[in-house]
């Protein structure tokens, strides 16, 4: 399966899902104009992914800030990943700054909402 790479721009996020290394991350901001046409082949991706996927997934998600268009669209990502769970290893690394209450607040949000493995972590 071949990586997925996207260079980060103002308005969407740094995107890696790349199996050979197990490197999976969405870092920066989030805001793009057409959240489907952004997010809807990462997630089709991901469906692919899990039918053949690696023993252990560590999935980083490092964003500064997501509109509620984004948010939709990560909320699929972690329920994909959950789902991935029931068969695999898979934990999911949430990064929030010290001083961004908001994005603890979601982070804990998404682990008490999912059965994978959560882990915050203050930058």
């Amino acid at each position: 399966m071949n990586a997925q790479i996207i260079e980060p721009t103002i308005q969407t996020p740094y995107i890696c899902f790349d199996p050979h290394n197990n490197k999976f991350e969405i870092s920066g901001k989030s805001l793009p104009e057409d959240a489907d046409e952004f997010y809807k082949p990462l997630i089709k991706w991901l469906e692919n992914y899990k039918k053949n996927p690696n023993k252990e997934t560590n999935f980083n998600i490092k964003l500064d800030y997501y509109n509620t268009s984004s948010a939709r669209y990560i909320n699929t990502i972690i329920k994909v990943l959950a789902n991935l769970s029931l068969t695999h290893k898979v934990k999911i690394f949430w990064y929030y700054r010290e001083i961004d209450e908001d994005m603890q607040l979601m982070g804990e949000g998404y682990s008490e909402s999912t059965g994978v493995d959560f882990e915050l972590v203050e930058i």
